[in-house]
């Protein structure tokens, strides 16, 4: 026979609640943390999440048209506040202010995510070039995690005169927890002359596994 807390269940079926505007919670009370999961009548959301008080750490929310959010898994999205200009030999890209950042892993001073668990992220780059110079050999741009190289777009010597170009791309890199990841880009020979443009040139991550 099932059990709910200490009473036996006789019905296959159970209504917690009266249908009154109230929130109704199930508390899982452990030793060091304790965990919930409930209706929050407000918001009118199914919720699951830390602590003993509803609508507070919601770790995963879903609401009455099935819409699913995870409001603390970690993602971020970086640009830069200025152009980056006359780019030349390797160069770490200086995106330096934040669009959001879910969990704080994001450093805006050295242009850096760390990942805060285990997991597979998602990795997306974007970089507008303005005044590319054409007698350069190539323009390389990467992620540099904390296990080696990751090439996100590969660009060669393809403009004709001097002219503005894009790079962009997305992958999935597996991360552990502490694991970094900065954006760089090389730009070998020609003349000290492309520039990152501030406004359409993006960083940005999150935790999907």
């Amino acid at each position: 026979m099932p059990y709910f807390g200490k009473e036996p269940i006789s019905s296959p079926s159970q209504t917690i609640g009266t249908g009154a505007a109230e929130d109704i919670k199930i508390l899982f009370d452990g030793n060091a943390v304790d965990y919930h999961i409930g209706l929050d009548d407000t918001a009118d959301d199914l919720v699951i999440g830390k602590g003993t008080a509803l609508g507070t750490t919601t770790s995963i929310a879903i609401d009455e048209n099935g819409i699913i959010r995870s409001p603390l898994q970690p993602a971020f999205s970086a640009i830069l506040s200025t152009n980056q200009n006359n780019v030349s030999g390797l160069t770490t890209i200086q995106f330096d202010t934040e669009q959001f950042d879910t969990n704080a892993d994001f450093n805006t001073s050295n242009y850096t995510f760390t990942a805060p668990v285990d997991g597979r992220y998602q990795m997306n780059l974007l970089i507008k070039w303005h005044n590319a110079d054409a007698a350069a050999s190539y323009h390389e741009t990467e992620i540099l995690t904390s296990d080696g190289e990751v090439y996100i777009n590969l660009t060669g010597a393809i403009l004709a005169a001097d002219s503005y170009m894009q790079q962009n791309g997305s992958l999935i890199i597996a991360m552990d927890a502490g694991d970094t990841a900065i954006a760089r880009t090389t730009v070998s020979g020609g003349t000290a002359q492309a520039d990152i443009d501030a406004g359409e040139s993006f960083f940005s991550g999150h935790l999907i596994g």
